[in-house]
């Protein structure tokens, strides 16, 4: 007899793994416990939920002066909120990281179902028990029917089924089984799902989105570069140098408002330009409404608001004119209460000094239903029914040429605060009325116009969200529906030596059996009797 000696171990610790053993434990349980089910369900809870604060607080991305305004309003624990990039949601360190494991669980955990899916389906049903008596449904009945008879009923009673037919020593028996796309739903639920994220990521790659205000007068925008836009939000893979070229034209703007003032309808009749319509010159109507966008070249233009632009002529001591209608931007939804900035350059001033000190701005407030309560301008509703300017003529140096950016909306008040822009008029204006500075020129406030607020959305992967949704759902419908059930029949001849023959039935619901024990009294019935029945 020859005895084989076991390899020394550590007299310390005897029956402790090699720490190499140890680390591909670790690594093969934690695989497991990654793409387990049980693993994604919480993951895709996770992910829900650390979708909430994308929803209940300002979003950078979206609004940056929001963002600002409530950290400094909740003190600390708005900083901390920053510190944690609930702000940046969507970009996050922690929410991407909850995607992408639970993209990696999706996977781990499809793949192996995935194959056992297809054994599955391959296999056949079981074999018929040999005691069917102890199966959950079960009824057995003589008959004068020959056996040969009782097998063309059969095959034609289950004949959605997935059976088997087996020749037994007195008879024979039936295997059948019904409800395999419950798993196939199953499997495109959650492979949906996977191509929901992964479709989802990809858009967030190869999308942008950007807003335009563009004037409904016959005012034009083209999506020729990121430079046309008032705000642009450009995908990791997009660069702003290759967009999909069209053109839009805003010919009106028709707003209809409730009796309480609230927004009711929006319109504007546009005219685009896209593909071979940019070189042969051709534009083409179309009826832009909120909800209803314009879908051209792989991008939709959307209709987001609306606003007022007054229009100011001023007429310089030399005699010349300049007119201009700047967007001014509604402090008060409601009423449209606006307010803004229209700027002017003198003409005929070469000197760089000189021309420094007498440019022009036109501040204040446009009412368009106005009223006066104590001096002060307000408006009482949206519509255009009384509009009058509340107006600050600012003159010096508004800081055009100093290469740095500012806003349309307002001028620098660090200017105004050190000398460079000095107020030298204040007065409220109706339409048609003018006002005269102390120099000469005259400032008319001619009217309104009106301007929209465009956005443009590119997302090339739309289309596959959409199609892997309405997989999603669809597998998930399947799941819940569909109930997964046996039923054995085995037929032999009657032991007494009589004529007749015995027909045994059974069934099995491999899932919930509410409702089963309905549907096999039903068949077992028509098995029985040889008739459709009820």
């Amino acid at each position: 007899m020859t005895t084989t000696e076991a390899p020394p171990r550590d007299p310390e610790h005897p029956y402790r793994p090699s720490l190499g053993k140890q680390v591909l434990a670790f690594l093969r349980n934690t695989w497991r416990g990654l793409t387990s089910m049980r693993t994604a369900l919480v993951l895709l809870f996770l992910l829900a939920l650390a979708a909430l604060p994308g929803a209940l607080l300002p979003q950078r991305r979206l609004n940056v002066s929001k963002v600002n305004e409530y950290i400094s309003s909740h003190g600390w624990w708005g900083s901390l909120l920053d510190k944690l990039e609930f702000y940046d949601v969507y970009s996050s360190v922690w929410f991407s990281a909850i995607y992408l494991l639970l993209m990696i669980s999706l996977v781990g955990c499809l793949t192996p179902r995935s194959f056992e899916y297809v054994k599955q389906m391959r296999a056949k049903p079981v074999l018929t028990p040999r005691n069917l008596a102890r199966m959950p449904h079960h009824r057995i009945a003589r008959t004068a029917r020959t056996p040969e008879a009782i097998r063309e009923d059969v095959r034609k009673q289950l004949s959605g089924w997935r059976r088997v037919e087996r020749e037994e020593d007195d008879g024979f028996s039936v295997s059948a089984e019904r409800g395999y796309l419950r798993e196939t739903g199953n499997l495109l639920f959650h492979f949906g799902m996977l191509g929901l994220i992964i479709f989802f990521a990809l858009g967030k790659l190869y999308s942008y989105e950007g807003q335009v205000i563009v004037q409904a007068n016959g005012g034009q925008f083209c999506n020729s570069g990121i430079y046309n836009y008032d705000s642009f939000e450009a995908g990791l893979r997009i660069d702003g140098t290759d967009l999909d070229p069209f053109c839009v034209k805003v010919n009106d703007f028709t707003a209809r408002y409730t009796a309480t003032n609230q927004a009711d309808y929006y319109h504007s009749h546009i005219e685009y330009q896209s593909g071979a319509d940019l070189q042969s010159g051709t534009w083409r109507p179309y009826d832009l409404e909120v909800n209803e966008p314009l879908r051209t070249v792989g991008d939709r233009v959307y209709l987001l608001g609306n606003g007022y632009s007054p229009q100011f002529t001023i007429t310089f001591p030399n005699g010349e004119s300049r007119t201009q209608n700047t967007q001014w931007m509604y402090s008060n939804p409601a009423t449209m209460l606006s307010e803004g900035a229209t700027k002017f350059d003198q003409p005929g001033v070469t000197d760089e000094v000189q021309r420094r000190t007498k440019q022009i701005a036109i501040t204040g407030l446009f009412a368009p239903s106005s009223f006066i309560h104590g001096g002060v301008l307000t408006s009482t509703a949206p519509q255009l029914d009384k509009p009058m300017v509340a107006i600050d003529v600012l003159r010096g140096d508004l800081g055009l040429d100093a290469g740095r950016g500012q806003s349309v909306f307002s001028v620098d008040q660090s200017r105004v605060a050190d000398g460079r822009l000095k107020r030298v008029a204040r007065q409220n204006l109706a339409v048609g009325q003018e006002l005269k500075l102390d120099d000469g020129t005259r400032i008319r406030f001619d009217g309104v116009n009106k301007w929209v607020n465009l956005q443009v959305s590119h997302d090339p992967t739309q289309g596959y969200v959409l199609g892997f949704a309405i997989v999603m759902f669809a597998g998930l419908g399947a799941s819940l529906l569909v109930k997964r059930r046996r039923v054995w029949v085995r037929v032999r001849r009657g032991e007494d030596g009589s004529a007749s023959t015995v027909i045994e039935v059974a069934g099995l619901a491999r899932t919930d059996q509410a409702g089963y024990g309905e549907e096999f009294q039903r068949i077992s019935e028509r098995l029985v009797t040889g008739r459709k029945g009820s």
